[in-house]
């Protein structure tokens, strides 16, 4: 909030001016300046600053909120509460599509289609409403180097063929399409923190940043003294300043994130977990466990509100996994990538947890019928642990992973493992 532009508070034109003439643009620059300063500056008296201050104080102080108050806003608004993404069952399971004024971020292996994803979505953004899409522009941050103008308009032209049946359409969803090619932590930084005016300007509808973790792990190495800090510090500050622009234009902000491979005796999360490691070592000794999961550590999994994992099944199919949702339950989808973008495989769910109803025990809750398991998660070397169950299918690592989660922990149940021979 403190981010907020001085001209978007109700000072007045000649004031905002005098402010900008020296660099005090936002209501952060403007509280940090003393009464005396502020007389300086805008040749107010001091009872005419202490009213300024009072008016920007109130602008950028976030006010309580009661759930029926947000709920009867959100209720009212015309702005649209979710980006669909055309993927049907994927946004029948997320209520709707990626929502807006929040945070979603993709993560996965290279080459798994997080790109495509996000110029996918960008061409969503710019599509009238009655297509689902959200009529507006799409700001798209570049760290990678790896948009492609050519992949935006195939896409389009594929995915669309009805709607952009003329290159008069082509060429005005590619100008609403602003790619911005930011190769450090402070380009990227800087670029956000300018982002507001943009928005207003521009009709923004959409902010993809691909990839967030690229910039970051290429500037910060974990391993030298104080790094960590300075790195869980840009990434705060980015999340918030992303979380601020989401909210207050009720648009939906997507981001990509790598993948690393975590060590540990104690297993990740659900949410992080993207896949075992080909070298797994499921075992309780010395040598712990390791897998495959979303790069940025625990402070940036908790900012994000909505975590999609895409991960392959074979050479052409692959799966998107709601890890992280406060809609939707951990469900998995097929998909393969062709000219249209993302194309689901009959739109059909591959395997879903849910939570256990009452009465119910965690063994039947995870053995439930009718929930199908890739064969790729199968596919583990040297499994040591694994479902007490004899006649569960599942591989051991979802056994594991779902050992130490809420699932079994609900009502203190841990079935004794059994050891393969």
């Amino acid at each position: 909030m403190s981010n907020k532009k001085l001209r978007r508070v109700g000072l007045s034109q000649e004031v905002c001016d005098r402010l900008s003439r020296h660099q005090i643009v936002t209501c952060r620059d403007f509280l940090c300046l003393s009464p005396l300063e502020l007389m300086k500056v805008t040749g107010l008296s001091y009872r005419g600053v202490h009213e300024l201050l009072c008016v920007v104080s109130r602008a950028c102080a976030p006010q309580m909120k009661t759930a029926y108050g947000i709920k009867t806003q959100r209720s009212a608004s015309l702005s649209p509460a979710f980006l669909s993404t055309s993927l049907s069952a994927l946004d029948e399971a997320l209520h709707g599509g990626v929502a807006c004024g929040s945070l979603t971020e993709i993560t996965g292996p290279p080459g798994c289609g997080k790109t495509q994803f996000c110029i996918m979505m960008s061409v969503l953004a710019t599509l009238p409403t009655n297509m689902g899409g959200l009529e507006g522009a799409a700001v798209y941050i570049d760290t990678e180097s790896a948009f492609s103008a050519e992949r935006l308009i195939e896409i389009a032209e594929s995915r669309f063929p009805r709607y952009f049946n003329t290159e008069e359409k082509l060429l005005l969803t590619s100008t609403k399409v602003h790619v911005y090619r930011e190769l450090t932590c402070e380009e990227v930084l800087q670029r956000i923190e300018s982002l507001e005016e943009e928005i207003i300007s521009k009709r923004v509808k959409v902010v993809i940043i691909d990839s967030i973790a690229s910039v970051v792990r290429k500037e910060f190495d974990t391993q030298l003294q104080g790094n960590m800090k300075e790195r869980n510090k840009f990434l705060a500050k980015g999340a918030s300043l992303l979380k601020y622009l989401a909210e207050e234009f009720s648009i939906p902000v997507i981001l990509t994130n790598q993948i690393t491979t975590h060590l540990s005796r104690a297993l990740a999360s659900q949410a992080d977990l993207v896949s075992p490691a080909d070298d797994m070592s499921l075992t309780e000794g010395a040598s712990g466990s390791s897998c495959v999961i979303a790069a940025l550590g625990n402070t940036w999994s908790h900012s994000v509100n909505t975590r999609l994992i895409l991960q392959y099944l074979d050479s052409e199919k692959r799966q998107i996994l709601i890890a992280k949702s406060p809609v939707a339950p951990f469900t998995s989808f097929v998909y393969t990538i062709k000219a249209e973008g993302l194309v689901l495989q009959d739109n059909k769910t591959v395997a879903r947890v849910r939570l256990r109803s009452e009465g119910e025990s965690a063994a039947e809750s995870h053995h439930s019928p009718g929930l199908p398991i890739p064969d790729v998660l199968r596919k583990i070397r040297n499994p040591k642990l694994s479902c007490p169950k004899s006649d569960c299918m599942c591989p051991p690592w979802v056994y594991q992973l779902l050992l130490r989660s809420s699932f079994y922990k609900l009502g203190g149940l841990e079935p004794e493992p059994r050891e393969l021979g």
